[in-house]
């Protein structure tokens, strides 16, 4: 169960970490079957420039070792008490978000973030589209992030409540031209932690996958909540 304080971290700053939230047997069960997929059917997309992490992993993404690592965990539990008890949709889908390490020489480059649900004519929707079909995300590390600049997932806190007064005073239309690059009231934070350990985050909050210059992979099991009422209301 969420604290208190856990709550009112969700609520102003726009995400919560649950340390420990899944067992190690499902974590590792779950980097099994990534690190099978990796080896055994490789990349599956043609289009690796804009779909370098969704090359991978395609087969598992609706398996139970995948869905299970959040609807029978405490991750489901926490967003029940976040969204309303009863009201968060069955996973049914997950994304596995590898980070994979940049090259010998390379920096780790600033984090740069993004909204979710916009279209850019490359990822399945038309350019200027901007469609919100979940209510949080919710991301389970499959292996320790120690320090930052190990594809540490980001996020900029308090973003979503800047946003909820941007829009209403802009509008959503502006997302037609992507993500306003307006200045945040909080720098990143590159969100480290344990194997086993979540993260759920706004749905309208900045975020991004960091910058890897360690020498591992970042696993992560990446899904987006939906309310029960979210393709009627939008939330």
């Amino acid at each position: 169960m969420l604290t208190r304080s856990q709550i009112e971290s969700f609520y102003e700053e726009g995400f919560v970490q649950i340390p420990g939230a899944v067992p190690k047997l499902m974590v590792e069960a779950a980097r099994k079957a990534i690190n099978h997929s990796i080896g055994s059917v490789g990349q599956s997309r043609d289009d690796l420039e804009n779909f370098k992490t969704g090359a991978y992993c395609d087969e598992i993404k609706n398996t139970p070792t995948m869905t299970d690592l959040f609807n029978y965990t405490p991750v489901m539990a926490a967003a029940e008490q976040l969204i309303g008890e009863g009201k968060v949709l069955p996973v049914k889908g997950v994304q596995m978000g590898m980070r994979f390490p940049g090259s010998l020489d390379e920096d780790a480059p600033e984090p740069r973030g993004h909204l979710d649900g916009m279209g850019n004519g490359k990822n399945g929707m038309a350019k200027g589209v901007y469609r919100r079909g979940f209510t949080a995300f919710a991301v389970v590390y499959l292996a320790d992030v120690p320090a930052p600049n190990h594809g540490n997932f980001t996020v900029w806190p308090r973003s979503h409540r800047f946003f909820e007064e941007y829009f209403q005073a802009n509008g959503t239309e502006v997302l037609e031209n992507g993500t306003p690059r307006e200045e945040l009231p909080r720098p990143p934070v590159q969100i480290v932690g344990k194997a086993g350990d979540a993260v759920i985050a706004h749905h309208q909050i900045i975020h991004t996958g960091g910058p890897n210059t360690s020498p591992d992979i970042r696993y992560a099991a990446i899904t987006r909540l939906r309310h029960v009422d979210c393709e009627t209301n939008g939330n």
